[in-house]
C-alpha cells in the first residue's frame, strides 16, 4: 500500500494550492480519501475522537445492502430462467445459471447509476469548491436496487440525474437534503415513466416482449385475484418484484448489520414493522376487498415494505432525529405504506409515498418532540418555584 500512496501523492501535486490545476483538486481528493482515511483534523474547540466517519459509515451500508443485492441477482435471473425453461418452480433453475443471468441484467443498472450519479456529484464538488462526499456510495447501490430489472438504461439515467440535482444538490448536497435521494429516483420514474414502473408484466426480465408472467403478488391483489405464493416464498423473496426488494430475510440480515454497528436505528426499524402490521390488523378487521383481506403478517414481507423501512427510512439526513420522533416517525411510515397500498389500487406499493411524505414531516415531528419536552420542563420549573414561594 506504500507503493499506491506514493503514487497518489505524486499525482496529487498538480492539484495542490497555487497550482494549475488547484481548482480540479475536489477530484483527486476523492479518490485519496476513498482508499485513505483523510489526513486532515479539526483546528479548534473540544472534540470527541472516534474511528467512525462519514466514509466508513457508508461503506458500512453498503456492505448491509450485500446480502439483498446477491439475492436479487438470483432472483432476477431465475424468474425469468424457470418460466422460459418451463420448469415448475423457480427453485428448480441452477444456481449458478439464475446468478450469471441476473447479474448480467443488473450489473449495467448499477454502472448507469454510479457513472451518472458519481459524475455529477463531481462536477458539483469542483464547482462549488468543496470535497466530494460519499454519500453517494449508498445511494448509487440503492437506486437500481429498488427498479425494475428491464428498465431502460436512459430512463435510469435521467431519473438518477434528477435525485442528485433536485433531490440532494439543489438543498445543498449530502447531509442537506430533505427527501431520501433514491426514493426522489423512483418518484420521478414512478410519474415520468409509469408504463415502465407499474403493471404486472415488468417485473420479470422480458415479461412485457415474450409472455412471460411477471405479476407481484400486491398486483395481483389490487386485481381482486387471489396469489398462490406462501408466507414462506414471499419471505424468502422468491416472487417477482424490483431488483432487490423482494427477499425479507435478505433485507433483516442487513437490518442487523445496521443495528449491531449502530449505523441505522432500531426505532424506526422496530416501529415501522409495527406501524404496518397495526394497519393491516385493521383492515383485516374490516375485509372488503381482496387486499383488506390480506393477512397482516403477510403485509410485511411483500413489497418493498421491509427493503424500504430498513433502508430508506433509516436515513439518518431526511428522519427524525429525536429518540420519541424516531418511533413517531416509523410508525406513521409504516402504517401510511400499508394503507397506501391497500387505498390505491393503481399503486398497491405505498412505502415509497409513505416515507417520501414522513420525510417531509420529520422535521415536525422532532419540533414537537422539542417543545414537548420543553414545556414539561417549564411546568417542573413552575412548580419548583410554586413551591419555594410557600416553604
Amino acid at each position: 500500500m506504500k507503493w499506491v500512496r506514493n503514487k497518489l501523492d505524486q499525482a496529487r501535486k498538480p492539484f495542490e494550492p497555487g497550482q494549475k490545476l488547484e481548482k480540479f483538486a475536489p477530484a483527486i481528493n476523492a479518490f485519496d480519501t476513498f482508499l485513505y482515511t483523510p489526513n486532515h483534523t479539526t483546528k479548534k474547540g473540544a472534540h470527541i475522537r472516534d474511528v467512525v466517519d462519514l466514509k466508513r459509515t457508508m461503506i458500512t451500508v453498503v456492505f448491509a445492502l450485500i446480502p439483498a443485492l446477491l439475492f436479487g441477482m438470483w432472483n432476477t435471473g431465475a424468474q425469468y430462467l424457470y418460466q422460459d425453461m418451463g420448469l415448475e418452480n423457480v427453485t428448480d433453475v441452477p444456481f449458478w445459471d439464475a446468478f450469471i443471468e441476473g447479474a448480467l441484467l443488473v450489473t449495467p443498472l448499477i454502472l448507469v447509476s454510479y457513472i451518472v450519479g458519481l459524475t455529477i456529484e463531481f462536477i458539483f464538488a469542483i464547482y462549488r469548491g468543496h470535497e466530494v462526499n460519499e454519500g453517494y456510495l449508498v445511494t448509487g447501490m440503492l437506486i437500481p436496487m429498488i427498479f425494475p430489472v428491464d428498465i431502460p438504461l436512459w430512463m435510469l439515467a435521467i431519473s438518477v440525474a434528477f435525485a442528485v440535482l433536485i433531490g440532494k444538490e439543489a438543498f445543498g448536497g449530502t447531509g442537506m437534503n430533505i427527501l431520501n435521494p433514491a426514493l426522489t429516483a423512483r418518484a420521478f420514474a414512478f410519474f415520468a415513466y409509469p408504463l415502465y414502473m407499474s403493471g404486472n408484466a415488468i417485473w420479470v426480465h422480458e415479461g412485457s416482449t415474450d409472455g412471460i408472467s411477471g405479476e407481484t403478488i400486491l398486483g395481483t391483489l389490487a386485481q381482486g385475484k387471489s396469489v398462490a405464493y406462501s408466507f414462506f416464498d414471499a419471505a424468502a423473496g422468491f416472487i417477482p418484484g424490483s431488483v432487490s426488494e423482494t427477499s425479507t430475510i435478505a433485507v433483516l440480515i442487513g437490518a442487523a448489520i445496521l443495528i449491531l454497528t449502530k449505523v441505522g436505528s432500531w426505532r424506526i426499524i422496530l416501529s415501522g414493522f409495527a406501524g404496518a402490521a397495526i394497519m393491516g390488523l385493521i383492515f383485516n378487521a374490516f375485509g372488503l376487498n381482496a387486499l383488506m383481506e390480506f393477512k397482516w403478517y403477510m403485509h410485511l414481507v411483500v413489497g418493498g415494505l421491509s427493503f424500504g423501512i430498513v433502508f430508506m427510512a433509516t436515513d439518518p439526513v431526511s428522519a427524525a432525529q429525536t429518540l420519541k420522533g424516531k418511533w413517531i416517525y416509523g410508525f406513521l411510515c409504516g402504517f401510511f405504506g400499508v394503507m397506501i397500498r391497500v387505498f390505491n389500487p393503481a399503486y398497491p406499493e405505498g412505502i415509497m409515498l409513505a416515507i417520501l411524505l414522513m420525510n417531509v414531516f420529520a422535521p415536525t415531528i422532532d419540533h414537537y418532540v422539542v417543545q414537548a419536552n420543553v414545556n414539561k420542563r417549564k411546568k417542573r420549573l413552575s412548580k419548583a418555584k410554586a413551591k419555594l414561594q410557600t416553604a
